[in-house]
């Protein structure tokens, strides 16, 4: 089985070009961040701060997360229950950005992250999967771009679903996730020594999927 990695910071546009990029193969998308987001929704749903690894950790066997493809775009289900809309809000990201930063959440979804990858050709996104979910990937690409554009494409996505923002507040959401997401004990992110760097500051989404198509016809 062939397995590809894309990581990078909140907002380098990883989920949607990575997507485009496995039905462009014909590859399985894993989009990691929705698993991690959809914990997170579960601990602050049911009242539970999802920094507090003990409280988290006492929810995760009550955690049943299931990836689904319909109309050919990908579904998240938490105990059966589609949760592919209220995960993607800011509160829900800082939430995945906290309990991704938790040994026991991480253990609890590496297996299933690995076993996908096993039993399919995989295109899977995230922070660390070309250093830590899936080393021996054969291709690894670490995807970034500028905090303020990451926060420009990220707030017009959030004004294109009708929610009321301030692109200031957003910018400060992007770089305090980049803090924690670089500087945690666990799993920080950083690019593995073998991938390719991507900065994709000023590219059109057609552009950096020029970019990743090029990268990865070179690479197979």
């Amino acid at each position: 089985m062939t397995a590809i990695a894309i990581d990078g910071p909140s907002g380098a546009g990883k989920s949607t070009l990575a997507r485009r990029l496995a039905a462009w193969l014909g590859y399985i998308y894993v989009d990691t961040g929705a698993m991690y987001r959809t914990v997170g929704l579960y601990a602050v749903e049911n009242g539970v701060n999802p920094k507090q690894e003990d409280a988290v950790t006492a929810l995760l066997p009550n955690i049943k997360i299931h990836l689904a493809y319909q109309d050919g775009a990908q579904h998240v289900f938490l105990n059966d229950e589609d949760v592919s809309n209220r995960i993607r809000t800011e509160q829900i990201s800082m939430a995945a950005s906290d309990v991704s930063a938790l040994s026991s959440v991480r253990a609890f979804l590496l297996e299933t992250q690995r076993s996908l990858a096993r039993e399919n050709n995989v295109l899977m996104d995230g922070r660390d999967i070309g250093t830590v979910i899936l080393p021996n990937a054969q291709i690894k690409i670490f995807l970034t771009a500028s905090p303020e554009e990451r926060a420009r494409r990220r707030y017009e996505e959030l004004l294109a679903r009708g929610e009321t923002v301030c692109y200031e507040t957003v910018l400060e959401d992007v770089r305090q996730r980049d803090d924690q997401d670089t500087n945690r004990a666990l799993s920080p992110l950083k690019p593995a020594e073998d991938a390719v760097v991507v900065d994709t500051t000023g590219f059109s989404f057609e552009q950096a999927f020029e970019r990743l198509q090029q990268i990865i016809k070179e690479r197979l």
